[in-house]
């Protein structure tokens, strides 16, 4: 599906996530990224602070000349294409239409824009079997002063938090999170300045998963400046798949997961989840955003998006979700990234069940859901 009109609507604050685990030599340098325009690569790095302001996102088709090269999606959403098994992402701009996405399976994070140069800032070594890999990444709070990056990788031997310097050097952060032959995936973001607040798989293990002693299918927060970080558990029980999405507005947290206790959204609250909606036919979530008004879960194995309304303090279920079908568009779609109303979304179709990658798979696309059914007028 084309790229919507209504992108040209307001896009809200993205908030920087980041969560660590422990890493293996890698080599990156992101010296070169400060290039000019001239020599066909990106002009400027984006100086993320805390939380960017507000701004509207640009419709990529209007965004420079008509594209060329081997590997071109026809549809303008679409900013980032034949990637390997895409994991976390993040916009690499204000307008969204540059991203950064991490190859799960290299250990790769690609910087792409549609009408530009596709290139890798950073590589750690990863153990990219079953599930895991470089689960997810975020770019540090302070990111135009120290260009450090954090990531959750599988090593062979566990899930780690590692930090990952300008020059390449990979330390790790926390180590020692259960790794499993599944139930690797997690989700790290940013809740405070100093507060990484990170999401763990149950390793395919439910039983480590309530076990308050273990990492897997944990909520908690680290400070990750700190030389050996103590680990504040806030929520036990997740399952596998786990992903975070914080809402920038008001600071709330969810969270999606599938596991022992049902494939579900949950609102994280003190010590505790609260569960908005299960999905009675376990489908399998593979990721989450909150949009102005609005929660999008992904469901790969199904090809669609599930849009709620947001709850508040008046309302706070939701109602059932409107469904946006992505079989005929972007197939199978793992994690998204929030612009404000609309999201970044990043395809599976090269690993997913049931999915067939087409020539430009695995790719990164702009996406705006429609409203959710309780908002329709």
């Amino acid at each position: 599906m084309p790229l919507p009109s209504v992108l040209s609507r307001r896009a809200a604050a993205v908030a920087v996530a980041v969560v660590t685990t422990a890493g293996v030599a890698g080599c990156a340098s992101f010296q070169d990224q400060e290039k000019t325009a001239a020599d066909g690569t990106f002009s400027d790095v984006p100086t993320y602070v805390y939380q960017v302001p507000s701004t509207t996102p640009q419709n990529p088709a209007d965004d420079g000349p008509v594209a060329t090269g081997p590997c071109v999606d026809p549809n303008p959403a679409v900013i980032a294409t034949c990637l390997d098994s895409t994991a976390g992402l993040r916009p690499a701009d204000e307008q969204g239409v540059t991203t950064y996405v991490a190859e799960r399976t290299t250990g790769k994070i690609i910087l792409s824009k549609r009408y530009g140069p596709q290139r890798a800032i950073a590589k750690v070594d990863v153990d990219a079997s079953g599930d895991g890999g470089l689960v997810d990444f975020e770019l540090s709070p302070t990111w135009s002063e120290d260009q450090m990056i954090f990531a959750l990788i599988t090593t062979p031997s566990d899930n780690r938090i590692v930090r990952i310097a300008s020059t390449g050097s990979v330390k790790p952060v926390l180590t020692g999170i259960p790794k499993g032959s599944t139930g690797n995936l997690g989700s790290i973001a940013f809740t405070g300045p100093n507060e990484l607040t990170v999401a763990t798989g149950d390793a395919g293990d439910p039983g480590a998963a309530n076990d308050r002693s273990s990492l897997a299918g944990k909520i908690f927060t680290i400070d990750p400046n700190q030389s050996s970080p103590k680990p504040v558990i806030e929520a036990s029980g997740l399952g596998s798949n786990v992903a975070l999405c914080r809402d920038s507005s008001d600071g709330r947290l969810y969270v999606a997961d599938s596991g022992a206790a049902g494939d579900r959204l949950s609102l994280v609250t003190q010590n505790s989840l609260k569960t908005l909606w299960t999905w009675p036919d376990r489908p399998g979530l593979t990721g989450c955003a909150t949009g102005t008004d609005s929660i999008t879960v992904s469901i790969a194995s199904k090809k669609r998006l599930d849009v709620f309304g947001k709850p508040s303090a008046n309302k706070p279920t939701v109602s059932e979700p409107s469904s946006e079908d992505m079989s005929k568009t972007f197939g199978a779609v793992g994690r998204l990234t929030s612009l404000g109303g609309a999201f970044q979304l990043a395809t599976v179709n090269k690993t997913a069940s049931n999915a067939k990658p087409v020539g430009t798979d695995d790719r990164v696309a702009i996406f705006m859901p429609k409203p959710p059914a309780d908002d329709r007028t």
